[in-house]
């Protein structure tokens, strides 16, 4: 396996994107903030909002020292806005118990607030060039089919997977963070989900899915995401209208976004649980 070392390191050295949270000028804090905003949304949409947030809270002292319903404002419209809440969470976390400074190890890094063993992991890499199993989605994708033949991963992390990928791991440090990072690049751009451009692939000659005549992927159904009509739609008409105000929002402007009665009531109510939004008055709400 370590013949795909080489290939994939060397690709990745002319082909990386040039991204804010990459490089020696990246700030752990700034690698921390884009794991956050990264998870399930597109790199062309984190970009504006990655940069807006670092200019206005470079260190995560900075973000602490706010309101959480601010990191609310200023997630914008990147979806999954709870990610605002933990994230928030974690910078007040890191000012308590570590003096401000985000921490390098695997173990410090999941104890923090919606921080899991991905994130972690990603974070001690990018961050700090540790060396750890880092599997988001398109390491995953370019795993499944170069070692096991699949076109696609079990909707979940396995065990099994898990070993394949701690034993193409380098086992020097810097260079296992860089494989790890040219991996998810590779995934990005090159071994995608729909269209795998293969005769760009560094590693096609040992792809073993390529080998095999690319058979489809044959295992569990996989969940296919919708938004029109969904909750998620209507929670977020009704953030948008909180976020654009700096004061109480009255209950007929969150009423006039959402004509459905039933659904417009459950999805305040779960904002309100969720600590996105607070009632301000009999009919007023606003951000926290």
């Amino acid at each position: 396996m370590s013949d795909l070392h080489d290939p994939l390191l060397e690709w990745y050295d002319v082909h990386a994107r040039e991204l804010p949270w990459r490089g020696p000028q990246a700030s752990p804090w700034s690698v921390m903030v884009s794991e956050f905003m990264l998870q399930q949304t597109p790199v062309n949409r984190v970009l504006p909002v990655h940069e807006a947030w670092l200019e206005r809270w470079p260190r995560p002292a900075d973000l602490a020292a706010e309101p959480v319903g601010e990191a609310v404002r200023a997630w914008g419209r990147l979806g999954y806005p709870r990610r605002a809440l933990r994230l928030h969470a974690a910078a007040t976390a890191i000012v308590a118990e570590h003096g401000g400074e985000v921490p390098s190890s695997y173990d410090d890094l999941l104890a923090l607030p919606g921080i899991g063993d991905y994130t972690a992991a990603a974070i001690a890499t990018f961050g700090f060039g540790r060396r750890h199993v880092v599997l988001d989605t398109n390491v995953r994708r370019v795993l499944a089919r170069v070692v096991r033949g699949s076109e696609l991963p079990a909707p979940s992390v396995t065990r099994a997977e898990r070993e394949v990928a701690a034993e193409l791991l380098p086992l020097d440090e810097p260079t296992a963070a860089t494989w790890s990072i040219a991996l998810m690049e590779l995934g990005a751009l090159v071994c995608t989900a729909a269209k795998p451009r293969c005769s760009a692939c560094p590693v096609a000659d040992g792809c073993t899915w390529r080998a095999a005549g690319f058979p489809a992927y044959d295992g569990p159904p996989r969940k296919v995401q919708s938004w029109a009509g969904t909750d998620r739609q209507c929670r977020g008409r009704l953030l948008a209208v909180l976020r654009d105000d700096d004061g109480p929002v009255h209950r007929s402007r969150l009423d006039a976004v959402w004509s459905e009665e039933a659904q417009r009531v459950r999805c305040l109510a779960g904002l309100v649980e969720d600590g996105l939004v607070v009632a301000a008055g009999p009919d007023t709400y606003a951000l926290p």
